[in-house]
């Protein structure tokens, strides 16, 4: 089996997949594109408005950055011709992942400035369509410290989920659900 080889730097790489992250999930009309009901763009598409928008990417480098991103934010069909953010839209989009069962315990690494809202009100989406969740205190941390001094949240998902609340797991391991009400989750680490 011979496997691709990839020819971009990181910062380009990073500098690119920045860019797709905007374009794919929050302002696609930043290059002139229109998002499908589902999040996906013909890829042909995509690459011809990034390169009237001056962001020249090739269909390899497009694929190149698709997977080797650490976070495996993008999608491509299984015939190659359409991407799609796996989630964090902020655009309306409807992903089509079936409900799935969460592991007891899921974490959400959020920031100190957000604490107190969050203990008054839960964790809501905000402007996105979901709450993300993740199943390892590491990945959560790493979203979390993104964002200001870092405060864990341990969210009793297994609750959730007897009480009706939806999960939904992304091909890239990102739980969703709409909110983790107050009584579902406890700060596992504070200032």
């Amino acid at each position: 089996m011979n496997l691709p080889t990839f020819h971009m730097d990181r910062k380009t790489t990073i500098n690119l997949s920045k860019f797709l992250s905007l374009v794919l999930r929050h302002k696609p009309d930043t290059i002139g594109i229109t998002l499908d009901p589902s999040g996906w763009i013909d890829v042909d598409t995509l690459l011809a408005a990034m390169t009237a928008h001056g962001k020249k990417l090739s269909r390899e480098d497009l694929q190149e950055i698709v997977v080797t991103s650490d976070k495996q934010r993008f999608a491509l069909s299984e015939d190659g011709r359409r991407i799609r953010a796996n989630q964090g839209h902020s655009v309306e989009v409807e992903l089509g992942y079936a409900p799935a069962i969460p592991p007891e315990v899921l974490y959400h690494g959020t920031a100190v400035k957000y604490l107190d809202s969050i203990r008054t009100g839960g964790v809501v989406k905000g402007k996105r369509h979901d709450v993300h969740l993740s199943a390892t205190i590491d990945t959560a941390t790493a979203v979390g410290q993104r964002h200001g001094t870092l405060v864990m949240l341990r969210i009793d998902a297994a609750a959730m989920h007897r009480a009706g609340h939806e999960f939904f797991l992304t091909p890239n391991g990102v739980w969703l659900t709409d909110t983790v009400p107050v009584g579902f989750f406890e700060v596992v680490n504070a200032p």
